[in-house]
């Protein structure tokens, strides 16, 4: 289509809606980053792919964007102190991260140095997460909260945590931990910092909805936290109870359950403070939602509010409380890790492949082509936008008949596979009607996905975007270049494992979920990229190594500060080596095992010495290289290593 252009591929895909201002289709029909917003550095993602595979690393290829993490700490903060300030809320706001949202090293000291001045903390849910905590926060005073089951030694290492100047709040969510953390506390000699979470009776919403409730996973319900206080308050230890925490789930759609939430969770602090305990914490937890689908309804995977809506619900309902109360206002604590780190990450991966049901032969009849497969080839041409309806409903006729003469041993196999062709084409011929029609008859609504083309890409669905198989996350997904061309085609995608449940046939749309993705025509040998967006919580540290494919390439790019995209970090994926020495395959054994079969095959005359050293050669370097496809090597060009050259300190510098 000639008048096709950027901006109607940027309608299309929705990307004003869910890209919040920050990413967007360029003239040149690049997807571009402008991570401090219009008026900031502009990041062309076509280009850095491009930069990355003249350095030797290919698709699939996970791209952080640290500007991105410290503008989401900025935004979050300013709607929070714009809320304090609009309702004289008389307390601060100190948000913390939930470090099981995504726990790489990079990725969290990212967000503490964009949050140091807001005072930013880490939330910490196992012992793991709690050693790293640890060694992360090293300013005086910073706030680590601690969550999750606890045994003695996450209770006394969080105690002794106060020791070396952290703020360390160990929050109640079960019970049978209190008499640990008592027991801890005597023997160390160290006063804990206690919160409770109590679990909310209110409807949850979304796909976290039993994150409240009585049947909750976590929490004390109101009798039990009567109990902790009074045997608080018999040990001497009522000033220990600092903190209340309440968590409706990890992505909120609704902001009708923030609102119950908040009221049903600060009377629970009028309680608590009318039996003597002063609560100086108010933990808001997770939740604040994302818009996946750019809809902006209570959709699953959608939010209906604001950053500023969501911040003023919090504040307003403290304030109203506590003002009618004559509470001292708690400072406020959000745990939104979803929220701070979903934006950052681009997955970017390559088409190998296609597969399409529009490759179909003419069907040429003989003297002895069988009736029912002349009645086919005459029915294909018949089919007309009148008659498609019903030239659709005669095909599914004609093929149960074939079926039966098939079945019967009455057709044999060629007229059959005749018969699909035609099959094929008729349905061919429908859907390009459907495809031109306001309305498509219900009869002929399958038509689009069952006859889509299939676009294999070089990635794994369950180690880079497990959520899209598991709960069936919805995520931003198009080309990242080609937008000044119309795309043709309508495709589902799969990925590289042999499990049928290796796609994606879910895609985000205006009005509802889509089963079909719009792409343009794939030419081999001229590489094609798709980006997965938003994917930068929950994804990688969720992903398992189906068929043994590991970890991507993870570059960061930032802007040095002439305001041009960088490359700050650069850490190359997985070898076959390193995944297969997870599941006990150490690389020595592999080489050792494969000596004794080359020598068995030389010494029986099935391999020469030549085919031997060729064959140990390509199992060595296989093992060194990449999990995914190597589009170098499939096209006979060598492989150029990756290695982990620069960092902060030797960026190298990026188109733009």
């Amino acid at each position: 289509m000639p008048n096709w252009n950027h901006k109607r591929s940027e309608a299309l895909y929705q990307v004003a809606e869910w890209g919040d201002g920050r990413f967007a289709i360029g003239s040149n029909g690049n997807v571009k980053i402008a991570p401090d917003g219009e008026q900031g550095v502009t990041i062309d993602l076509h280009e850095v792919v491009q930069t990355l595979r003249e350095d030797g690393l290919e698709a699939p290829i996970l791209l952080r964007f640290d500007a991105l993490l410290r503008a989401r700490v900025q935004e979050l903060n300013q709607a929070f102190r714009n809320a304090i300030q609009e309702y004289e809320y008389g307390a601060h706001y100190r948000g913390v991260f939930p470090i099981k949202v995504n726990q790489d090293r990079w990725v969290v000291d990212s967000l503490l140095a964009a949050g140091r001045e807001y005072g930013m903390g880490l939330e910490v849910g196992s012992k793991p997460e709690l050693l790293a905590g640890i060694s992360q926060l090293s300013a005086a005073g910073s706030l680590m909260i601690c969550n999750g089951y606890k045994d003695r030694q996450y209770v006394e290492l969080a105690l002794l945590s106060a020791r070396i100047g952290l703020r360390t709040i160990i929050v109640i969510e079960k019970y049978t931990e209190l008499d640990t953390i008592l027991e801890a506390s005597r023997r160390l000699g160290v006063r804990p910092s206690l919160g409770v979470r109590t679990k909310l009776s209110v409807g949850g919403a979304g796909r976290w909805k039993a994150s409240v409730g009585d049947r909750s996973k976590f929490g004390l319900t109101t009798r039990e936290i009567v109990r902790l206080v009074e045997t608080l308050e018999a040990h001497g230890m009522l000033d220990c109870l600092e903190l209340l925490h309440i968590h409706i789930g990890s992505q909120i759609p609704h902001i009708r359950s923030v609102k119950e939430a908040m009221r049903e969770a600060t009377q629970t602090l009028v309680g608590l403070s009318r039996m003597g305990v002063r609560i100086r914490w108010f933990d808001a937890g997770g939740g604040l939602g994302v818009d996946y689908d750019g809809s902006k309804t209570n959709f699953e995977s959608s939010k209906n509010y604001s950053l500023q809506e969501y911040a003023n619900d919090v504040v307003w309902h403290l304030h109203e409380t506590c003002s009618s109360a004559g509470i001292e206002p708690p400072t406020i604590i959000t745990e939104s890790g979803r929220a701070l780190a979903a934006h950052h990450a681009v997955l970017i991966t390559e088409v190998v492949g296609v597969s399409s049901f529009e490759d179909v032969r003419p069907v040429s009849d003989t003297p002895a082509t069988p009736d029912i497969v002349k009645k086919f080839a005459e029915l294909r041409g018949d089919v007309t936008a009148k008659n498609y309806v019903e030239c659709y409903h005669d095909a599914i006729e004609l093929r149960d008949q074939a079926m039966l003469l098939f079945n019967t041993g009455q057709l044999p196999l060629p007229d059959r596979a005749r018969i699909e062709e035609s099959y094929w084409s008729i349905c061919s011929a429908v859907l390009r009607i459907t495809r031109t029609l306001d309305y498509v008859p219900e009869d002929l609504e399958h038509i689009e996905r069952e006859f889509s083309d299939t676009y294999f890409l070089n990635f794994s669905l369950f180690q880079s975007i497990p959520d899209a198989w598991a709960i069936g996350q919805l995520f931003p997904v198009l080309p990242i270049h080609r937008h000044c061309e119309r795309p043709r085609r309508r495709a589902v995608l799969a990925d590289l494992t042999c499990d049928s449940d290796g796609k994606i046939d879910r895609f985000i749309d205006a009005r509802d979920v889509k089963r079909t993705l719009e792409l343009h025509d794939f030419n081999e040998g001229s590489p094609y990229y798709i980006g997965f967006f938003l994917v930068g919580a929950y994804q990688e540290i969720l992903g398992d190594m189906h068929n043994l494919f590991g970890d991507t390439h993870i570059v960061h790019v930032d802007a040095d500060s002439a305001g041009r995209p960088t490359l700050t970090h650069v850490r190359p994926g997985d070898t076959v080596e390193t995944v297969l020495s997870f599941v006990q395959y150490p690389a020595e054994h592999l080489l050792a095992s494969v000596d004794a079969h080359v020598d068995r095959a030389i010494e029986s005359g099935q391999m020469s010495s030549e085919e031997a050293a060729q064959f140990r050669t390509g199992y060595e370097e296989s093992l060194r290289g990449y999990t995914y496809l190597n589009r170098r090597a499939a096209a006979g060009e060598p492989p150029t290593p990756a290695t982990e050259g620069q960092t902060s300190e030797n960026p190298a510098r990026l188109p733009g």
